[in-house]
């Protein structure tokens, strides 16, 4: 059997290996839709529990004012504020239910996103593969001999040595490194990160995360930098409230109260509701607004 069969021999298994991670890449995108309109709906619900609860916080004092002014008796009044109590702890209990759903869907659209990536870079390889396999038919097809072979075989084995770590597992090992408290090294990783996947759908965490090395280690003026590459590069990110309140606390550690104030009061704005709003509440309070 000549050479030119053996590579397309070897080829053809590669190609069906092809064909896995782009069927699962398939059906990884259509879970997330799914799980996408889930979050969509279930934040309309949580908006409308909200609505439901301040209209009822509403009610509630209008009835005390009512029921104080009318002199009625106070078992009316107890019964009053027991009914209305009732219910807001029935819509609060049924917003935490809400609240919730929301955390598990995220997480699992999140667990989603890194698997994408894991196969895209999968994909991505083997493509890298099928292509240098073409490359030795189309150089034994002009006939130019071994010598060529073994260059495109030395080509091949470098590559296959330098194979990309998955990005799911460059990511966790750079998490679970700065959970330790080693930032430095932490650093590095996330750095890396941004180098090999920078268009990944955990890049902007990534990037959040090198803020938050810098941070730790109270390089302040590195720490805003980085946070600010949060708010420019990624403005939909969920880690745009986190960033801009470290930019504000930075600014706080490096003795600058007006740009601290600055982005502390753009985070109780455009975050209302958030827990870095209520940590910027208190920062600006210690400040004086």
């Amino acid at each position: 059997m000549s050479t030119k069969s053996l590579i397309m021999l070897a080829a053809f298994p590669i190609l069906l290996t092809a064909c896995a991670p782009q069927a699962e890449l398939v059906k990884t995108r259509s879970d997330m839709t799914d799980l996408r309109e889930d979050v969509k709906t279930t934040k309309a619900r949580v908006q409308e529990l909200q609505k439901r609860l301040d209209q009822e916080n509403q009610g509630f004092q209008k009835r005390i004012d009512t029921l104080d002014a009318s002199t009625k008796g106070a078992s009316e009044v107890q019964k009053g504020l027991a009914d209305a109590g009732s219910k807001m702890d029935q819509l609060g209990m049924d917003m935490q239910l809400l609240q919730g759903k929301l955390e598990e869907n995220n997480f699992r659209i999140s667990e989603l996103a890194q698997k994408l990536d894991d196969r895209a870079v999968k994909i991505a390889e083997l493509n890298a593969r099928i292509e240098e396999l073409e490359a030795k038919v189309k150089v034994l097809s002009g006939g130019t001999g071994t010598a060529a072979t073994s260059q495109t075989g030395t080509a091949s084995r470098d590559k296959q040595a330098t194979k990309t770590i998955e990005p799911s597992e460059a990511y966790r090992q750079a998490k679970s490194d700065y959970d330790k408290g080693n930032f430095e090294l932490a650093l590095a990783g996330f750095q890396n990160y941004l180098t090999q996947f920078p268009n990944t759908s955990q890049s902007d965490k990534a990037q959040y995360w090198v803020g938050e090395c810098y941070y730790s280690l109270k390089q302040f003026d590195k720490a805003i930098n980085a946070f600010s590459k949060v708010l420019q590069n990624h403005p939909k990110s969920e880690k745009t409230a986190g960033a801009k309140l470290k930019i504000g606390l930075s600014y706080q550690n490096e003795k600058n109260p007006a740009k601290a104030k600055e982005y502390l009061r753009k985070v109780v704005k455009e975050h209302p509701g958030s827990n870095e709003a209520q940590i910027a509440k208190s920062r600006l309070a210690k400040l004086g607004k």
